[in-house]
């Protein structure tokens, strides 16, 4: 039952976002589909008409059924979609996007990884109690998803979430936050392409590159594109699925034999204990064995909707999470979103230095920046609105942000658990 709720509620939330009522888009210019799909859940949850646990009454006792949704879709969709959103992943292709779109886009990846033990340090300063005590319910440790969504997307966030335990009950906070600060900066970069040619002027940038990159992305798109048949989607359920089961033997494997023979792995405290959590090895691995497939012949699987196929998975996945937020302990929002904002401008500083130094064009930054901030959902709108053509680019360096972002968001994470125990 469970299931099928989620399911029409997420059918439900794509159906209105299609309309072309003015209600509607203005509705969802403002709450993006994401959102929404997180906290209806919630909602529902909240009201009692769904949960991810319930109890069945009988003459004999109260039997306790706990969900196997959210399992299903951490364990089976989430390293799924991660391979389906890495194999059509061209590292030739963005080598021919020139340095400076890989600087710009690295340099993004960099301001949220430095941003986040700084932004909790300074917000630390204002909201003292925003350090909550250690545990499931640390704050860094919710942080760390929006390391990963900030780097690289909602696979990302959620495989945080699961390495790193925080209460899901508190997640709706970081959710909002997310939302929030992410949408805004967005806003920003879009009102940016309205003094295009002021910024570039001022970053005195050379635009050449770009002509030549709309051209080369219009015969990309026409040679790849076209109708999916059933042997492709059976092709993809069936490769994808297959490697995720051998990802998940495998990762049972390492865990336990580095678990055995390294104290250090063993002792929760330490900085390596996450490696003998065998679902980072699952997220490695499916990340990994994603890109090794974008060189060979299963990459052109994209052009069947491979990557969209990824969405189904991710959307199921937020609901599920969704289905377990308590709305009624949303957490520290004001410390929250002085920590989301503060970060958010250290990216945005640290981006606007390094295109002046560089001489890049204006589209590298805002591209760069959403590729890791907003990821795959919207870094190809931020994309489109310089040039219809070029929303692919956007695309492909948000698939980029999802091979990085697990690794970075660690690196994110591993920095605030430091800051908090200095500053306790």
């Amino acid at each position: 039952m469970t299931f099928g709720v989620l399911a029409g509620l997420l059918g439900l939330i794509f159906y209105t976002s299609g309309l072309k009522s003015r209600f509607f888009k203005t509705f969802y210019t403002v709450v993006p589909a994401l959102f929404l799909a997180y906290m209806l859940p919630a909602a529902l949850t909240a009201l009692h008409i769904i949960g991810h646990s319930w109890t069945i009454h009988t003459d004999h006792g109260d039997t306790v059924y706990h969900s196997r949704l959210y399992w299903i879709a951490s364990r089976l969709l989430l390293p799924a979609a991660l391979i389906l959103f890495t194999l059509s992943i061209d590292l030739k292709a963005i080598m021919r996007l020139g340095w400076r779109a890989l600087l710009m886009f690295f340099t993004g990846t960099a301001g949220i990884i430095i941003g986040a033990p700084l932004s909790l340090f300074l917000a630390a300063q204002i909201f003292p109690d925003l350090l909550k005590p250690e545990g499931f319910d640390a704050t860094w440790r919710g942080l760390a998803t929006l390391a990963g969504s900030w780097i690289g997307g909602g696979a990302n966030q959620t495989a945080m979430l699961e390495i790193f335990k925080y209460n899901q009950q508190l997640y709706g906070g970081m959710v909002l936050v997310d939302i929030l600060v992410a949408n805004l900066w967005m806003a920003l970069l879009l009102i940016g392409i309205n003094y295009n040619d002021k910024i570039n002027r001022f970053f005195r940038a050379d635009t050449t590159a770009i002509d030549e990159l709309k051209a080369k992305v219009e015969a990309f798109d026409r040679e790849t594109q076209h109708i999916p048949t059933l042997r492709e989607y059976m092709m993809i359920l069936g490769l994808v699925f297959f490697t995720v089961a051998v990802a998940y033997g495998a990762s049972q494997w390492i865990s336990e034999g580095l678990k055995t023979h390294f104290e250090v792995i063993r002792d929760p405290k330490s900085a390596f204990s996450s490696l003998g959590s065998p679902f980072f090895w699952l997220i490695s691995l499916a990340t990994v064995a994603g890109i090794l497939f974008s060189f060979t012949p299963v990459k052109l699987l994209e052009g069947a909707g491979a990557s969209k196929i990824g969405s189904v998975f991710i959307y199921f996945l937020v609901a599920s999470i969704g289905m377990k937020i308590d709305l009624a302990r949303m957490g520290d929002i004001p410390g929250l979103i002085t920590v989301g904002l503060i970060w958010m401008a250290i990216h945005a500083i640290l981006m606007i230095i390094v295109a002046k130094i560089s001489r890049s064009p204006y589209f590298f930054l805002a591209v760069g920046s959403q590729a890791n901030v907003g990821g795959a959902a919207s870094a190809p709108v931020v994309a489109s609105a310089f040039h219809p053509a070029l929303a692919s680019v956007g695309a492909l360096l948000a698939i980029l942000g999802y091979v990085v972002g697990t690794y970075g968001a660690l690196a994110a994470a591993q920095l605030m658990a430091w800051v908090t125990d200095w500053l306790q």
